[in-house]
């Protein structure tokens, strides 16, 4: 999985680098997470996972505050997630993770996007399958714990065998729909939950150009700044050497 880890620090979105974007996202998250499962962080593990990477964003801790508080208020508007599929330049598949207010504004956002750049918009579920949907763990590593007891523990939970250690933390890939078993685990057990997210792991890339993949992050960084979207995934074969 050593792989996979390339491939997400490769395409790290850039809109991580400015901060109200990031914040305004992170907002979105909350209010998703507390009109499920309540703003009782202790009793819903979707809001203490946006909680904590809130702080890894360095969020303050008074903005996560007024979040969850207008989550609740009655004029909270009601966000709802949606994934937008679709074909960039080069027959590259991209897919556009959207949490809106307005579904009709944002599909037409993403249609001109995809349409002004050489892409296509496709429909619902066309390009799913060639992603991998995982749920992505980072934990701090305890004094003198053994990586292979842990991932013996957790592989009944859904966690893949192959981590990412770096020394100090460790990042662990399961399954999409693991996500609770493996963070109540944690947890339970302790562990310092860096961050917790979900990503999409191309199941074939394909090779580009420098100017082809010019092409796709252009794409790509017009997707970002829509205000709409949360996540963009490629297939596009990240440049693994750069930082």
């Amino acid at each position: 999985m050593g792989r996979a880890f390339e491939y997400r620090k490769a395409t790290k979105m850039k809109r991580w680098g400015n901060m109200a974007r990031t914040f305004t996202r992170i907002g979105k998250q909350i209010a998703i997470a507390v009109k499920a499962g309540g703003p009782d962080a202790e009793n819903n593990p979707h809001l203490r996972a946006v909680i904590a990477n809130a702080k890894r964003e360095n969020m303050p801790k008074d903005n996560v505050e007024r979040a969850i508080k207008n989550a609740m208020g009655k004029d909270q508007k009601d966000y709802k997630e949606m994934v937008y599929e679709g074909y960039g330049p080069f027959g590259i598949a991209v897919l556009v993770e959207t949490a809106t207010d307005n579904t009709t504004r944002t599909v037409a956002n993403v249609r001109s996007i995809f349409n002004k750049l050489g892409g296509t918009l496709g429909t619902s579920g066309s390009l799913d399958f060639m992603f991998s949907h995982k749920s992505v763990f980072t934990i701090a590593k305890k004094e003198g714990m053994s990586v292979e007891d842990l991932i013996l523990e957790l592989i009944e939970f859904g966690v893949d065998e192959d981590v990412d250690d770096d020394g100090e933390e460790i990042t662990l890939y399961g399954e999409f729909q693991s996500f609770n078993l493996i963070q109540t685990y944690l947890e339970e057990n302790s562990y310092e939950i860096k961050s917790s997210e979900f990503t999409r792991i191309p199941t074939d890339e394909k090779e580009l150009t420098p100017e082809q993949r010019a092409t796709i992050e252009k794409m790509v960084d017009r997707f970002e700044d829509d205000e709409d979207v949360q996540n963009v995934y490629t297939n596009m074969k990240p440049e693994l050497d750069e930082e």
